[in-house]
């Protein structure tokens, strides 16, 4: 029987809830094979996929619900990848296709042909998605906590109860609302048996809540104990416990950036331009932060630049150098904090070393001499040409 898999050099895989739709390729681009994947039946799942190619490269996208079958072809000895999402829709929209399963699987199969990777996004292990698992679900209990919060203050709003707590939900203001279920009012005003119920109901969901998030603390402060990098994450100021680990869940490996610039842009807070016809000089103009990347991160640095505010120093000082003080444009100054405090979680990370406001000086190179330099030139470009090695822009 002849092995249909044989000549596949490359797969694409659109990934869905209960099944997946499956084009491969073979080394001239053609498609020779079409599959369906059920999930259902995972022993049946794994038989298909014994079968593929184990040199070809399976490509995914980036999207909602990759990452376990991901790790059933990885233990099978198969090569996933990932694919960026909105880079395969603009290349879809370029191509004038309609959006379906097969026509994405068959873009999919398409992008390990191409001479360069400009599609490929990475592919973050088990351990690093089980740990954003983990901050998300805290994350998701803080803003069921803030909601119940709300909830019990438009319910003492609405039925004219007064208080004069700083913190309706510090010590007293919790003893207050206990009493006043218990009671059904006071006073000067009363609640009706429905109110009544449902302060009693969220008075006992906000604690339930909070049991959940110390939990979650306790178990926090116990991993960083354990690792170094957190530790040195919770040293820089404005990052603390919390903090610390929601850097160590979306960063996930430092490695995997090149330099500080790469970590802002992916958190954005790099600006990008968008003038056009502008006079060089002066204020930039149309310039803004990303709105492609990875929001939580964007959120940690910047509520860790309040902090570092607060604290004073440095971190000061570089907030009123861009808000005169303070007096305007503080949602700039905090910005230009965070992105100041990604060098420094950069540095910490790669280099594992311990946060100080004074670091030492950087050791100065000693200049090359010419012939260093037109030898380093030569090395970069053709021979005897004088031009890139690579070109500036892919002719297709």
């Amino acid at each position: 029987m002849k092995n249909v898999y044989a000549s596949v050099k490359a797969v694409g895989v659109d990934v869905h809830y209960k099944f997946s739709t499956v084009t491969m390729r073979n080394g001239e681009g053609k498609v020779v094979r079409r599959e369906r994947l059920e999930h259902g039946d995972r022993a049946a799942l794994r038989g298909k996929l014994s079968r593929w190619s184990k040199e070809a490269p399976i490509v995914m996208e980036a999207s909602f619900g990759w990452a376990w079958l991901a790790d059933v072809m990885l233990e099978l000895g198969l090569d996933p990848q990932l694919a960026n999402c909105y880079k395969l829709e603009q290349m879809r929209k370029a191509r004038g296709l309609a959006k379906t399963n097969k026509k994405d699987a068959d873009l999919l199969a398409l992008l390990p042909s191409e001479r360069e990777e400009w599609w490929r996004v990475w592919m973050s292990p088990p351990e690093v998605r089980d740990r954003r698992e983990w901050m998300r679900y805290r994350s998701s209990l803080v803003r069921i906590q803030t909601a119940t919060k709300n909830r019990l203050s438009a319910l003492l709003h609405r039925h004219g109860i007064l208080h004069e707590f700083s913190d309706l939900f510090g010590v007293q203001g919790r003893q207050f609302l206990a009493e006043l279920q218990r009671q059904g009012g006071t006073k000067e005003a009363s609640l009706p048996g429905g109110a009544r119920r449902a302060l009693g109901g969220l008075l006992e969901l906000l604690g339930q809540v909070r049991g959940q998030l110390a939990r979650v603390a306790q178990e926090l402060r116990g991993q960083l104990e354990r690792s170094e990098v957190a530790r040195g994450l919770d040293g820089i100021p404005g990052i603390g416990l919390i903090l610390a680990h929601t850097l160590l869940a979306e960063i996930g490996r430092i490695e995997r950036f090149r330099n500080h610039r790469a970590l802002a842009s992916y958190s954005l807070l790099g600006p990008i331009a968008r003038d056009t016809g502008e006079e060089e000089g002066g204020t930039p103009v149309g310039r803004h932060l990303g709105h492609r990347g990875n929001r939580t991160l964007q959120w940690a640095f910047i509520e860790a630049a309040h902090g570092a505010v607060r604290r004073g120093g440095k971190w000061r000082r570089c907030f009123d150098s861009v808000t005169e003080g303070g007096t305007r444009d503080r949602n700039r100054g905090y910005i230009k904090v965070a992105r100041e405090l990604v060098k420094v979680v950069y540095v910490v990370w790669s280099k594992r070393v311990d946060y100080t406001d004074n670091p030492p000086p950087r050791a100065r190179r000693a200049p090359q001499s010419p012939r260093k330099r037109m030898k380093k030139f030569l090395s970069s470009t053709r021979s005897g040409t004088g031009q890139p090695c690579r070109p500036m822009a892919v002719v297709r």
